[in-house]
């Protein structure tokens, strides 16, 4: 039998999460409770870690097979519109060749988004930014 309090804190938890997918989609609401790609990698070919203004950091990982992304994957140090541009930003890394990501900026990952408040958009910009420092890392290896 649930107490008051569990009962309470189900109600909150439900709220909160209707208000995140009201607020942000379904799309980001869904990514931010599964993140994909959400790990560290040992001995990528790229790698970044940028923070920005808002304090908030995204970390990127690459590693390419054949001049192209063959894995990527991220962390971050932040808010919850931030793993969900880090999320994204790795996985449109995925086959694309370096020059290719260097065109992905934070409208591409916007766009992928649907619906986003626009007091988070400049995550999607710092989750850019950091996709191509990591493209630069690689590029100065190899």
């Amino acid at each position: 039998m649930e107490d008051k309090f569990d009962k309470f804190a189900n109600e909150l938890q439900e709220q909160i999460f209707e208000e995140t997918r009201e607020s942000f989609g379904e799309i980001a609401y869904q990514r931010w409770r599964y993140p994909l790609y959400l790990e560290a990698m040992e001995n990528p070919d790229g790698h970044a870690n940028v923070r920005g203004g808002c304090g908030d950091a995204i970390e990127i990982f690459l590693k390419f097979e054949n001049d192209r992304v063959k894995k990527a994957s991220f962390q971050v140090d932040g808010c919850g519109a931030s793993l969900v541009c880090g999320s994204f930003a790795a996985e449109m890394a995925f086959g694309k060749t370096a020059t290719e990501i260097l065109e992905i900026g934070g409208d591409t990952i916007l766009k992928k988004l649907e619906i986003f408040p626009e007091e988070n958009e400049h995550c999607a910009f710092l989750a850019a930014k950091s996709l191509h420092e990591a493209v630069n890392d690689y590029k100065k290896k190899s």
